[in-house]
């Protein structure tokens, strides 16, 4: 079982680009070497009415 490690802000900044440029989770995961499920709990729980916020998902990690 692999150990679970924290998205650093250049990863988060990595997917806020290619969210921004309109790409799905699986691409930003599979190029960042990441589960998708990673991905898709991070953007879940730190996009609101404004989108995906890099800065305040790696304020609030």
């Amino acid at each position: 079982m692999q150990k679970y490690t924290q998205l650093t802000y250049e990863q988060r900044y990595h997917i806020y680009l290619l969210n921004k440029q309109g790409y799905n989770q699986m691409f930003i995961a599979k190029s960042m070497g990441r589960n998708k499920s990673t991905i898709s709990r991070e953007l879940s729980r730190n996009t609101g009415k404004r989108g995906y916020r890099h800065k305040q998902a790696n304020r609030l990690a």
